[in-house]
């Protein structure tokens, strides 16, 4: 009995410190993991602005629990040039999310600092110049991927399946409302 019993605490203990070393490879200290504290947050790596927008680079790319290869794969994203916000940033690893605020950590290799937009708004008008005057060149489906070129602040130059024209930036996610540029 007396050999049960220490075998039974034996296991106890570790199983205790099996749990105290998981959870030391998965806490991230609040000091490590940048977040968004204020609009003119910083991230710590890069010292570029959080939020901040990018898209994905390759035709595949997994965003997991954590930021690192074991952690489990939540989302997979399989379009490229998918537009995705940077939130927090830890090492080599960027915390996205979607238009639907899905997402989560992936590898920095995985994105590109070329900026797309999703268009929100079915069959979105590309005007010839940024006025509601102005010649609607073509329609823009929602759901397109779209490069985004110069953006005033209420409208937005795009370019999607060879079109390319100016369209309102609320008809767009990907781009922030008082964003300008040239």
């Amino acid at each position: 009995m007396g050999r049960q019993a220490t075998t039974s605490r034996f296991r106890g203990v570790f199983t205790a410190f099996a749990a105290i070393l998981l959870g030391m490879a998965i806490y991230l200290p609040p000091a490590q993991a940048q977040e968004l504290d204020s609009p003119e947050a910083r991230g710590t790596v890069t010292n570029l602005p959080l939020p901040r927008y990018v898209s994905l680079k390759s035709t595949e790319g997994n965003a997991r629990r954590g930021p690192s290869l074991s952690h489990r794969i939540d989302w997979v994203y399989t379009r490229r040039a998918m537009p995705l916000q940077i939130t927090a940033e830890y090492g080599h690893w960027r915390r996205v999310q979607d238009r639907d605020g899905a997402g989560g950590w992936m590898h920095y290799s995985l994105l590109s600092g070329v900026r797309t937009v999703l268009v929100e708004k079915d069959m979105a008008p590309l005007h010839a110049r940024p006025s509601e005057d102005a010649e609607v060149l073509a329609k823009v489906q929602a759901g397109v991927v779209a490069r985004l070129g110069e953006c005033t602040l209420n409208w937005c130059r795009i370019t999607a399946g060879g079109s390319r024209g100016w369209t309102h930036k609320s008809a767009l996610w990907g781009v922030s409302e008082d964003e300008i540029r040239e």
